[in-house]
């Protein structure tokens, strides 16, 4: 069988780089801009942050039901154009603060409201298109890797372009500004998406079938439930950093005006590390290959705990390290969930939509726990963003150890339980279809 062309790949992918752009501030500038630039108190901001994240969550898997009604070759690319806009929208909201206090906090709920949805609308289908692409496990995991590729070069340009900006503008100003940019991006990627990554090779699913008949088969798939676990400890795992890297960056190791930098090596390093990820993986297995991402994730980023201020080089060296662990997450865990589609819906994949609706929900839960856990319990112990003298214990706690715990606990459980390819059918002989 012949296998996706380069170019088709790229064009595919192409979309993953604004998508991921836009995701970046949404969930890493967010707490900082507005529970330290603008003042909200930090509970609240967990609070909103929490509230609005686990609304969103809820929709995923009726809008992955919806997208596979109307079928994968029409219904992905009309979800998508449906739900860019709208995301646009949201994204320019969110930087663009109205309102002071409750007002403020009812602004940045709305807003993130609006560009969550269209970041739904979006994501699930690009996603469930992406699994419809691959014949092989091997083609499945080419898909991801190059869309999660170009997404970590969205990442990237996400992380350095508004500490660029925010030198002559300030955090504020470089975060509205580069609101503005992504905007002919997002129009120029889609474009390429639609016009040159090939058609999805899936079917639409009986029409006579339930809604709620449809919206529950990835919850009876044995082997989803077990992928699905390791991936909410592995994804609050690295959350929470996610969360915390802002503060920590300012609070422990005194350089903020290095943040974006520290950023860019981070998600640098993981686009580097992609094909070799991808080779390991062809090699020794997509299980064995993410668990030695989690195992090198944990040896380079359990020494951040160490460090204090004036360690730049030392976080570099680790945002490095840990950077090319981050490879194997992003190309072996939604290559893995395409390989149990694949095997539960007798090689159709006719249930993409709905099963990357429930993975979406999964990774917005695990943001909402990172954000709606951390940052409250940060503002109990009485730590405050930019204190002087105070003492950073909690910080460093929450954002080195604690995830280091999670992500060790995930890859005990992908070894322990989790089958390798094609060994579902021979312990629970179900069709989830």
């Amino acid at each position: 069988m012949r296998l996706l062309g380069r170019w088709q790949l790229f064009a595919y992918g192409s979309l993953g780089l604004p998508l991921a752009m836009a995701a970046l501030p949404v969930y890493v500038h967010v707490p900082k801009l507005y529970g330290g630039v603008l003042g909200l108190e930090l509970a609240l901001v967990g609070a909103v942050l929490l509230g609005v994240r686990l609304f969103d969550a809820v929709q995923d898997p009726l809008l992955g039901v919806l997208a596979d009604r109307h079928g994968p070759r029409a219904g992905r690319k009309f979800w998508i154009a449906l739900g860019l806009p709208l995301l646009a929208a949201g994204v320019v909201g969110v930087f663009h603060p109205f309102g002071t206090g409750a007002g403020l906090a009812a602004w940045l709920a709305g807003s993130l409201i609006l560009a969550y949805l269209g970041y739904s609308l979006t994501s699930i289908s690009y996603h469930a298109w992406g699994a419809e692409l691959g014949s092989t496990p091997h083609e499945r995991t080419r898909v991801t890797a190059v869309r999660e590729a170009l997404a970590l070069v969205g990442v990237l340009l996400a992380a350095a372009i508004p500490s660029w900006l925010a030198g002559a503008r300030g955090e504020a100003g470089g975060l509205a500004l580069f609101s503005l940019l992504f905007l002919p991006l997002l129009v120029a990627a889609a474009w390429l998406t639609f016009r040159f990554a090939p058609p999805a090779r899936g079917h639409a699913r009986s029409s006579g079938e339930g809604f709620l008949e449809a919206l529950v088969v990835p919850f009876v798939n044995v082997r989803f439930r077990l992928l699905a676990a390791v991936f909410m400890l592995n994804g609050i795992a690295a959350a929470i950093p996610a969360t915390l890297v802002l503060f920590f960056v300012q609070d422990v190791l005194r350089s903020p005006g290095l943040a974006g930098a520290y950023l860019a090596a981070y998600f640098l390093a993981g686009a580097a590390g992609m094909p070799a990820w991808l080779a390991l993986s062809r090699r020794v297995g997509k299980k064995a290959a993410w668990m030695a991402s989690m195992v090198l994730a944990v040896a380079a980023f359990v020494w951040a705990f160490s460090l204090g201020a004036g360690d730049s080089q030392a976080f570099f060296a680790i945002c490095v390290l840990s950077g090319l662990a981050l490879g194997g997450d992003l190309a072996l865990a939604p290559s893995l969930l395409a390989d149990v589609i694949e095997e539960s819906e007798g090689g159709e994949a006719r249930a993409a939509g709905a099963y990357f609706g429930v993975w979406s929900l999964l990774n917005k839960l695990n943001l909402a726990l990172a954000a709606g856990i951390a940052l409250p319990l940060l503002g109990f112990l009485g730590y405050q963003p930019g204190a002087e003298g105070q003492d950073t214990l909690a910080l460093s706690v929450s954002y080195a150890l604690v995830p280091c715990a999670l992500k060790l606990a995930a890859a005990a459980l992908l070894a322990s339980s989790f089958p390798r390819s094609g060994e579902l059918r021979a312990e629970a002989g179900v069709s989830c279809r």
